[in-house]
């Protein structure tokens, strides 16, 4: 990935990356707290924690590239790559797909979906404890329901910087939400389980029992997956959406996921919904691409854009 440096604003090449299906997809749900995209002059804007310092960036798109500057002032040189090497991973820039789209292009699935979204990519979520929060969040309810929890938890336990009116927050950290009690969750609407799924991982990651360190010390997605289950509270769909999002490993698979199931009905015109035998026989088209063609199938649900086949 190329980028570079002018001293004051920072410039990342992103060919083969779609700029708008990114600014849909960060725009999807008004309750979003941890970021801020101006649909009218298109720029994503973020605070992220660097170097224990909060940094607030702004994204926009000139061309054929990124333009990363920074509206609270200029920050030195560590920062500023700091800054582009996580924007490089957060939007997973760095990933040839072509294979993918090679791969697309014989699956009848998945052909006029990469097709429509084509330079569509996963949007990470990069702190291991923020997506896991997610993820558990995200548990049997609405992406709608989930937001607010998100959105409740963040303002009541996170930190942010002021600019221009407008509060940017950073996720809490695990630090921080390992003093917390479930008392402290439930006026929030967390469920009594919720609470204690997302302290207990706190607790696991305050031990050094968990970290992204030590999930990438396994070669094999099942060995990932089978130390995530083993927290309470985390189950298969959790695991996968955390090592797809998090991990960024391009054959997490959420196989039971809701909208997924959703998402195929629409493109196959299904009268039903799919079994899980269905939806697996059909991935095993997709090879060690199963989180992109579950990203791009996720994609087809929350605008018109996609015709049905």
């Amino acid at each position: 990935m190329i980028w570079k440096d002018d001293g004051k604003r920072v410039s990342i090449l992103s060919d083969d990356f779609n700029y708008e299906e990114c600014l849909l997809y960060l725009n999807r749900n008004p309750n979003e707290i941890l970021h801020v995209v101006n649909r009218d002059h298109k720029t994503i804007t973020k605070v992220i924690k660097l170097i224990q310092k909060p940094v607030l960036f702004q994204i926009q798109r000139e061309r054929n590239q990124l333009v990363v500057s920074f509206p609270m002032g200029t920050p030195d040189e560590e920062t500023r790559k700091a800054t582009a090497f996580y924007i490089m991973n957060w939007l997973d820039l760095g990933r040839n797909l072509e294979p993918f789209y090679q791969l697309a292009d014989e699956d009848p699935i998945l052909q006029n979906v990469v097709h429509c979204y084509k330079g569509l990519r996963i949007v990470g979520v990069l702190d291991l404890f923020e997506a896991l929060c997610w993820a558990i969040m995200g548990q049997q309810v609405s992406l709608h329901v989930a937001y607010l929890l998100k959105k409740r938890f963040v303002e009541a336990f996170g930190e942010y910087v002021f600019w221009e009116g407008q509060n940017y927050w950073v996720f809490p950290t695990f630090q921080t939400i390992v003093k917390v009690s479930v008392q402290d969750l439930l006026p929030l609407k967390f469920t009594q389980n919720k609470a204690e799924y997302i302290l207990g991982v706190a607790q696991l990651m305050q031990e050094g029992k968990l970290s992204k360190d030590i999930l990438h010390q396994y070669t094999d997605l099942a060995d990932i997956e089978k130390h995530l289950m083993a927290i309470r509270g985390i189950g298969r769909w959790t695991a996968n959406y955390v090592i797809m999002r998090c991990l960024r490993h391009p054959d997490a698979f959420p196989i039971t996921d809701v909208g997924l199931h959703n998402a195929l009905k629409h493109v196959l015109q299904l009268e039903h919904k799919p079994s899980l035998q269905e939806v697996e026989e059909w991935s095993k088209n997709w090879g060690h691409w199963k989180a992109y063609a579950t990203f791009y199938l996720w994609r087809t649900l929350w605008n018109d854009k996609y015709p049905s086949a």
